[in-house]
Formats: structure tokens, C-alpha cells, sequence
């Protein structure tokens, strides 16, 4: 079952570009470089992508979208319709497919359940198919039942008020939500204000939302605030702000209008309970925070900000976190160590050496690599482990990747449905000559 991420903000691209289409057919607005629009609305969560041109069989943005893959977590539709496509989509690193004319129990049922969902897509309350283009004789309820069990949730889209800006219709959605069951429900179409993003979300439902945001007639930051529950004295919500690798940097406070000035500035920004009022992180001292990502918990009455921290961290004492973290080591507080070796370099430094002799350091990987897999015992293994993992981090950040870059990589791999086998590459190359 997914988890509720309140609203999925859609980006729609037709010839490299994202639109928005009104009913599916007539092109409304220009919404600019997809890549300027993925980086905005996925501080919120996951971004539905949908490629317009393979959905009405006039072409594919394959390629566009595929990068915007290993950028962002996004969810993949349009044109999904064998079993190729949707591995490919899957391998790419889409946390999600999305599929709407090959929604059948047959297809998705050889897929990975967990990361499929069924595009039912309904006029009048009917099923329609390819690009909304052909008409049924399903129910989309009737629909939703047929495919339960055999996908994670449902985007809804009511077609006939998709890009209207005229509001949903409720009992719709709530007969969807019925029928499917334990799989979320994604109501799309006539989404246009936070009450009918608060209402959906009362309901059991998420908002994927398009036109409304495009046009600002619906601030993103205002969309995620009206969903908050059970503030506690001052209206104000506990916010647990973490770093790119996930460790907590602190606790502090949230209004509404806070956190609706954080998402809009894409700063860490929250409210003071001594000086009652807004205030943002670093602004006066230069430990400033570029917000990342915002995530209301399943209860709705707290909040976590993950940031990007500068400076000499977060804590007003001048540690990097509120919490003594004397006895502690992390592999982003060895690669920061490291990049503070690149930006001022020590002539005595190990580092600093290795950073400019690319020879060096190449014939201390490999000699800690052979190391560690020569390692007979456990002591033996955790200390050549460490070496590697330190000239491994120097290395990458020779390169300008970072942990977080790493850690990125690991979570595209992870999301793999096709494997390939596990040999070295002489073997390879061995059984191609």
C-alpha cells in the first residue's frame, strides 16, 4: 500500500517540453523546461511524468524522461503497453509506472505489484483508453475492482474535468476509494484548490495535480499546509530537520506560513517560540539550509525537513546537530573532512596528497581493493574496509560525487527489476571473443 503523499504534482511533456492539456486535447499552456518544473515541485515527494506524445502513439520522450529518472523519484505514464516498455521504464529508475490502456489483470500481474499503478482513466464515468482517445464499455469502478489485487494503487482521472479548473467530483472518487480496496487512490482532474486537497486527503486520498499549479492558481507550500492536523499551543507543529544523508540535525517549529515560506523559497525556514515570529536558518550567521524535501508523517501533526546544511551546521553552539555526537562517526563526516581538504589544502595532509597525485591514489584503490579481498579474518576485513572506503570517497570527490550522489546510485540500482549476472569482466569478455 502506498504511502499518503498528500499531493503528486504532474508534469506533462509533447515535444520535449511540458504542456498542459485541456480534456486531453487542446493545448492550453506552455509549462517551460520539464527539468525546472521537476526540481520545483519534488520537494514534495514523488512527480508524476507523463509522456504525452508516446501516450497518443505521435512519438516518445524517452530520453528526457529517463534523466529526469535518475534526478528525482518521478512515476512514469504514457504509452506503457508491453512488457519491454515497462521493464525499460522499471530499470530506469521510476519509483512508479504508470499504466492505462494495457491496465489489464494479465498485464500487471507479471509486474512488480508494488510499483504499478492502473491509469483509470473515465468520462462520464466510463473507462476510456489510449490517450483518452477511445471509449469503453467499463465502468471505472468496475475497472478498479478487476485490477486490485494486482497493482499498488489507482490514478483516477476524471477526463471530462481535467484542465477545467471547475473542481472534482467527490462521490466519484469516494465510490474509486471503495472499490480499491487497500491500493491509494490519485484523484486527478478539476483539483484546484487546498480544500479539495485537504478534503481528498480526509477522504484517503492523494491529489495529483497539474493546470492549477501551472497557472499558481494553487501554491504548492499552501497545498501541503492545509493538510496539517492537531497543532499544538501557538498553532504551531513540531519539524524534525534532518541532512542529506538522514541524520537529525534538530527540532524545531512550523507554522503554516512557515512552512508555506519554505517550500516557496526553498529555505529552511521556520518559527521562533521565544521571539514569536518567522525566522530563517542562517540568514545572520551564514549557516544557511537549501531545502531539499518536505514530508508530513502519517498522522499529519509533525513534520520533517530534510536540508542541505552550510556553514559549520546547524546547532546554534556551532556543532553541526543539537545532539552531542562526540563518540560518533559517519562516512558524510569523512567526505566532508575530505572536501574541506579540496577547498584548503594542507601541505602535510594524506589527503591533500592523494587529491593531486591521480597516480597515487589510483595504485592505493587497487592495492586496498586486493587487501580487503585477501582479508582472512574479521579484523583484518574491517581495517582494509575502512581504508578502501576512505580512498574510495577521496576518489569520488576528486570527481565532484558525493555521498548523497552514491547513495542516489545505489537506490536507482535497487529499483531494478532485470539483473545481470554476477561475473567479472574477463568472463564477459571471455564468452563474447
Amino acid at each position: 500500500m502506498q504511502h499518503k503523499t498528500v499531493i503528486i504534482p504532474s508534469i506533462d511533456i509533447m515535444n520535449g517540453s511540458a504542456v498542459q492539456l485541456r480534456q486531453g486535447r487542446d493545448h492550453v499552456l506552455d509549462g517551460g523546461d520539464p527539468f525546472e518544473r521537476l526540481e520545483e515541485f519534488s520537494l514534495v515527494g514523488e512527480v508524476a511524468v507523463v509522456d504525452l506524445d508516446a501516450a497518443l502513439g505521435k512519438g516518445s520522450n524517452r530520453d528526457i524522461i529517463a534523466k529526469m529518472a535518475r534526478l528525482k523519484p518521478i512515476r512514469v505514464g504514457g504509452g506503457i503497453r508491453n512488457e519491454d516498455t515497462a521493464h525499460f521504464w522499471l530499470d530506469a529508475g521510476a519509483a512508479k509506472i504508470m499504466i492505462g490502456t494495457k491496465a489489464t489483470a494479465e498485464f500487471c500481474s507479471v509486474l512488480p505489484k508494488e510499483r504499478i499503478i492502473a491509469a483509470v482513466d473515465a468520462r462520464e464515468g466510463k473507462f476510456v483508453t489510449h490517450g483518452w482517445t477511445h471509449d469503453t464499455n467499463d465502468t471505472v469502478t468496475d475497472k478498479i475492482r478487476e485490477l486490485a489485487p494486482f497493482v499498488d494503487g489507482f490514478l483516477f482521472t476524471q477526463v471530462e474535468r481535467e484542465g477545467m479548473m471547475q473542481g472534482f467530483d467527490m462521490e466519484a472518487v469516494n465510490e474509486a476509494i471503495r472499490a480499491a480496496g487497500n491500493a491509494r487512490v490519485v484523484a486527478a482532474g478539476g483539483i484546484t484548490t487546498t480544500a479539495d486537497i485537504a478534503t481528498l486527503d480526509r477522504l484517503g486520498a492523494d491529489a495529483q495535480v497539474g493546470m492549477a499549479l501551472y497557472s499558481e492558481a494553487l501554491d504548492l507550500g499552501d497545498a501541503v499546509a492545509e493538510c496539517l492536523h492537531k497543532p499544538l499551543a501557538g498553532d504551531i507543529w513540531p519539524t524534525v530537520v534532518c541532512d542529506e544523508s538522514g541524520k537529525n540535525l534538530g527540532i524545531v517549529w512550523s507554522t503554516r506560513e512557515s512552512l508555506k515560506m519554505a517550500i516557496r523559497k526553498r529555505r529552511g525556514i521556520y518559527w521562533s517560540r521565544s521571539r514569536n515570529e518567522i525566522w530563517e536558518k542562517g540568514k545572520t550567521s551564514g549557516n544557511t539550509q537549501e531545502l531539499l524535501d518536505v514530508r508530513l508523517d502519517c498522522d499529519r501533526d509533525a513534520l520533517r525537513f530534510t536540508v542541505k546544511q552550510a556553514g559549520t551546521g546547524f546547532c546554534h553552539t556551532g556543532r553541526r546537530a543539537c545532539w552531542d555526537s562526540t563518540n560518533e562517526f559517519s562516512l558524510d563526516e569523512l567526505e566532508a573532512i575530505i572536501a574541506e581538504r579540496m577547498s584548503n589544502p594542507k601541505p602535510n595532509s594524506g589527503t591533500t596528497k592523494l587529491l593531486s597525485n591521480p597516480v597515487l591514489l589510483e595504485k592505493k584503490l587497487l592495492e586496498e581493493a586486493g587487501e580487503l579481498a585477501a582479508a582472512t579474518t574479521k579484523p583484518e576485513a574491517r581495517h582494509e574496509a575502512a581504508d578502501l572506503l576512505y580512498f574510495l570517497l577521496v576518489a569520488a570527490r576528486k570527481q565532484g560525487v558525493t555521498f548523497a550522489d552514491i547513495q542516489n546510485e545505489l537506490r536507482l540500482r535497487n529499483l531494478r527489476v532485470s539483473r545481470r549476472a554476477m561475473e567479472s569482466k574477463e568472463a564477459r569478455n571471455g564468452d563474447s571473443a
